[in-house]
């Protein structure tokens, strides 16, 4: 993709689950490799562990709430002034088709990702009258490195969805760039489901 679209990439690590201090210091510096600008922030990166509630420790908890949460909103306010003085920018949050949906597993998961949806909105009418446009996406079952070795659960449950076969992150990252594209010029506020149809249709764990 970078060669088709002639792009550098500039890597760069920061540990969203650090203080408040860290992450507003990764996005400064984030802004100064890409020459002092940053026009699209992508809050992709998640944590899921899925136990009963009584089983979920309190690390987990504590992770859960800073990386899919406070990491995203962090971010957003340090990155979405600027793209607001300027008049244009672009943020797309990650959720999860489970956020809209009452599930026997991973509660706090759910509900971090139910925290992002409502976030998303809020932040569509915040920064939307400025030029921000802020989105985001809903993945069903997707194969990732982190869930591979349950590739037998993962298509059970993708079954009997309209796609019938498990949401690939190509996929995903397709609904991200057109979020973040000119096409989705008048598009905020919105959620959209990367799912297969499993939202919008079922959503069970197989026994």
């Amino acid at each position: 993709m970078t060669r088709q679209h002639r792009t550098w990439l500039h890597p760069g690590t920061g540990d969203l689950a650090g203080s408040h201090q860290e992450l507003r210091a990764f996005a400064a510096e984030a802004t100064r490799v890409l020459g002092g600008r940053v026009d699209v922030l992508v809050n992709n990166a998640g944590l899921y562990p899925v136990p009963a509630t009584e089983d979920l420790t309190d690390a987990d908890l504590d992770a859960l709430l800073a990386v899919n949460v406070r990491a995203p909103h962090v971010l957003v306010a340090a990155l979405a002034p600027a793209m607001a003085a300027r008049g244009h920018g672009v943020v797309v949050t990650t959720s999860s088709c489970m956020a809209r949906v009452g599930s026997p597993f991973g509660a706090m998961y759910t509900a971090t990702k139910a925290a992002d949806e409502q976030l998303t909105r809020a932040w569509a009418a915040e920064y939307g009258p400025r030029g921000v446009r802020v989105n985001a996406v809903a993945p069903g079952v997707t194969l990732t490195p982190g869930n591979a070795a349950h590739h037998a659960v993962l298509d059970a449950m993708a079954a009997a969805t309209p796609a019938g076969v498990v949401v690939r992150p190509e996929d995903v990252a397709a609904g991200v760039v057109h979020l973040a594209s000119d096409d989705a010029a008048v598009v905020h506020g919105t959620v959209l489901s990367v799912d297969g149809g499993i939202g919008a249709t079922r959503l069970d764990r197989p026994a």
